[in-house]
């Protein structure tokens, strides 16, 4: 199947233009999710290069046309030219050498479809010249773009077999761009493969199960993914209701407009059980921000949930919202997203010294006292340092009599 690349903006950007003048229209080609993200008539993000040119020479060619050059991955071919304001990574042609499913070793190559098939799916293998659009397809990935087929290119165990990643990346692309049942061979290479994910890094399963999270709507994938085995690997710890919390999420979600939050979702696959959100999250890798997050979320699930302002002051206004996402019905997520709205947290404007100042000794009993006056502060919705100064002389009055 032969195919040419639509008309689209980014193809006559001043960036592009001087990065293809410098290497030869002939000797570049757009390759990837450019292509396909156009073809699809979605936004285009990042416009990635293949050459045959070896990276020393694309550097020196982009140089001489004064273009910035950054060896961001020359190792494995790859470096960034910055061209009025725009970046574009250009990758030297490769062939694998070498690969066990985490890394590969790769030896520079000259041939166009040699690079094609070492990619993972079909729809990922098209190839544009840069001024006439024209699609280079050796594997029948315009058929399958056309048919929302996910499909691996040649013989898929031994595509996954390569980097053992893909089957996370199959059921992600499965999710975004496929149409109907899931290509049956990958699917099934996929299913037979997932042990293998123990043996990737948790970082990078991590980083592929967030991007799962993004997608506008990935409850039937994740659903599929359970059946299928997959979390039993890589989340065993996963609440077996996480449907159920995932539906009432995403009604919340468009209740209120909310933007899809990858880890607000993520929390919605988990027990309500804090210590285990914690576990999850270490094992992870992921940032100490992201564990409390997530621990903060899994804490409040199921329990009778205190205003909306309230529980900002003690777990922050993202995680507060988000756990009225995920913990209560529309009109209470409504009802929390208002209250949040323009509101941020404040600091209790008392300190130790204005206890101190009032007649009390320093000691344990200033800190006693700014805590009940704070708590009391907080019940009465943070009101202004007038009232705290009448909260706090209620206070030193009745420790006095």
């Amino acid at each position: 199947m032969t195919g040419t690349l639509p008309d689209a903006d980014w193809r006559a950007r001043p960036g592009l233009r001087r990065i293809v003048g410098a290497l030869g229209a002939d000797a570049v080609k757009i390759v990837g999710g450019a292509v396909r993200d156009t073809l699809l008539g979605l936004p285009v993000a990042d416009v990635d290069l293949a050459t045959p040119l070896l990276p020393q020479e694309v550097a020196r060619r982009l140089e001489d046309a004064h273009v910035k050059v950054i060896p961001t991955g020359i190792a494995h071919g790859t470096v960034t030219a910055i061209a009025s304001g725009d970046h574009h990574e250009i990758t030297t042609l490769r062939r694998d050498v070498e690969t066990d499913g985490r890394r590969a070793t790769i030896a520079f190559a000259g041939d166009w479809r040699e690079d094609a098939a070492r990619r993972d799916f079909t729809i990922n293998a098209l190839y544009a010249d840069p001024d006439t659009g024209e699609i280079d397809d050796w594997f029948e990935g315009l058929a399958d773009l056309a048919a929302g087929c996910v499909r691996f290119i040649g013989d898929a165990p031994a595509r996954i077999a390569e980097d053992h990643l893909r089957i996370l990346r199959f059921y992600r692309f499965a999710a975004r761009f496929g149409r109907g049942e899931l290509e049956p061979v990958s699917h099934a290479a996929a299913i037979d493969a997932r042990q293998s994910l123990k043996s990737l890094s948790r970082e990078r399963v991590a980083d592929e199960l967030l991007k799962i999270m993004a997608l506008p709507d990935p409850r039937a994938i994740l659903l599929q993914m359970a059946d299928d085995g997959i979390f039993s690997v890589v989340l065993p710890e996963l609440d077996l209701e996480f449907g159920s919390a995932l539906d009432q999420l995403h009604a919340n979600e468009d209740a209120v407009a909310a933007p899809a939050a990858p880890l607000r979702r993520f929390a919605a696959l988990l027990p309500a059980d804090a210590t285990i959100a914690e576990q999850v999250a270490s094992r992870l890798r992921l940032s100490t921000r992201q564990r409390k997050y997530l621990a903060a979320l899994a804490r409040h699930r199921g329990a009778v949930l205190p205003p909306a302002r309230q529980l900002a002051y003690a777990v922050g206004i993202d995680a507060a919202r988000d756990i009225y996402l995920l913990a209560s019905d529309e009109a209470a997520a409504a009802a929390a997203k208002g209250a949040l709205a323009g509101w941020d947290v404040p600091q209790l404007p008392l300190k130790g010294g204005d206890i101190i100042a009032r007649g009390v000794t320093a000691g344990p009993e200033v800190a006693r006292l700014l805590k009940e006056i704070e708590s009391a502060w907080v019940e009465e919705d943070f009101p202004d340092a007038a009232r705290v100064a009448a909260l706090a002389d209620q206070k030193i009055g009745l420790v006095r009599d």
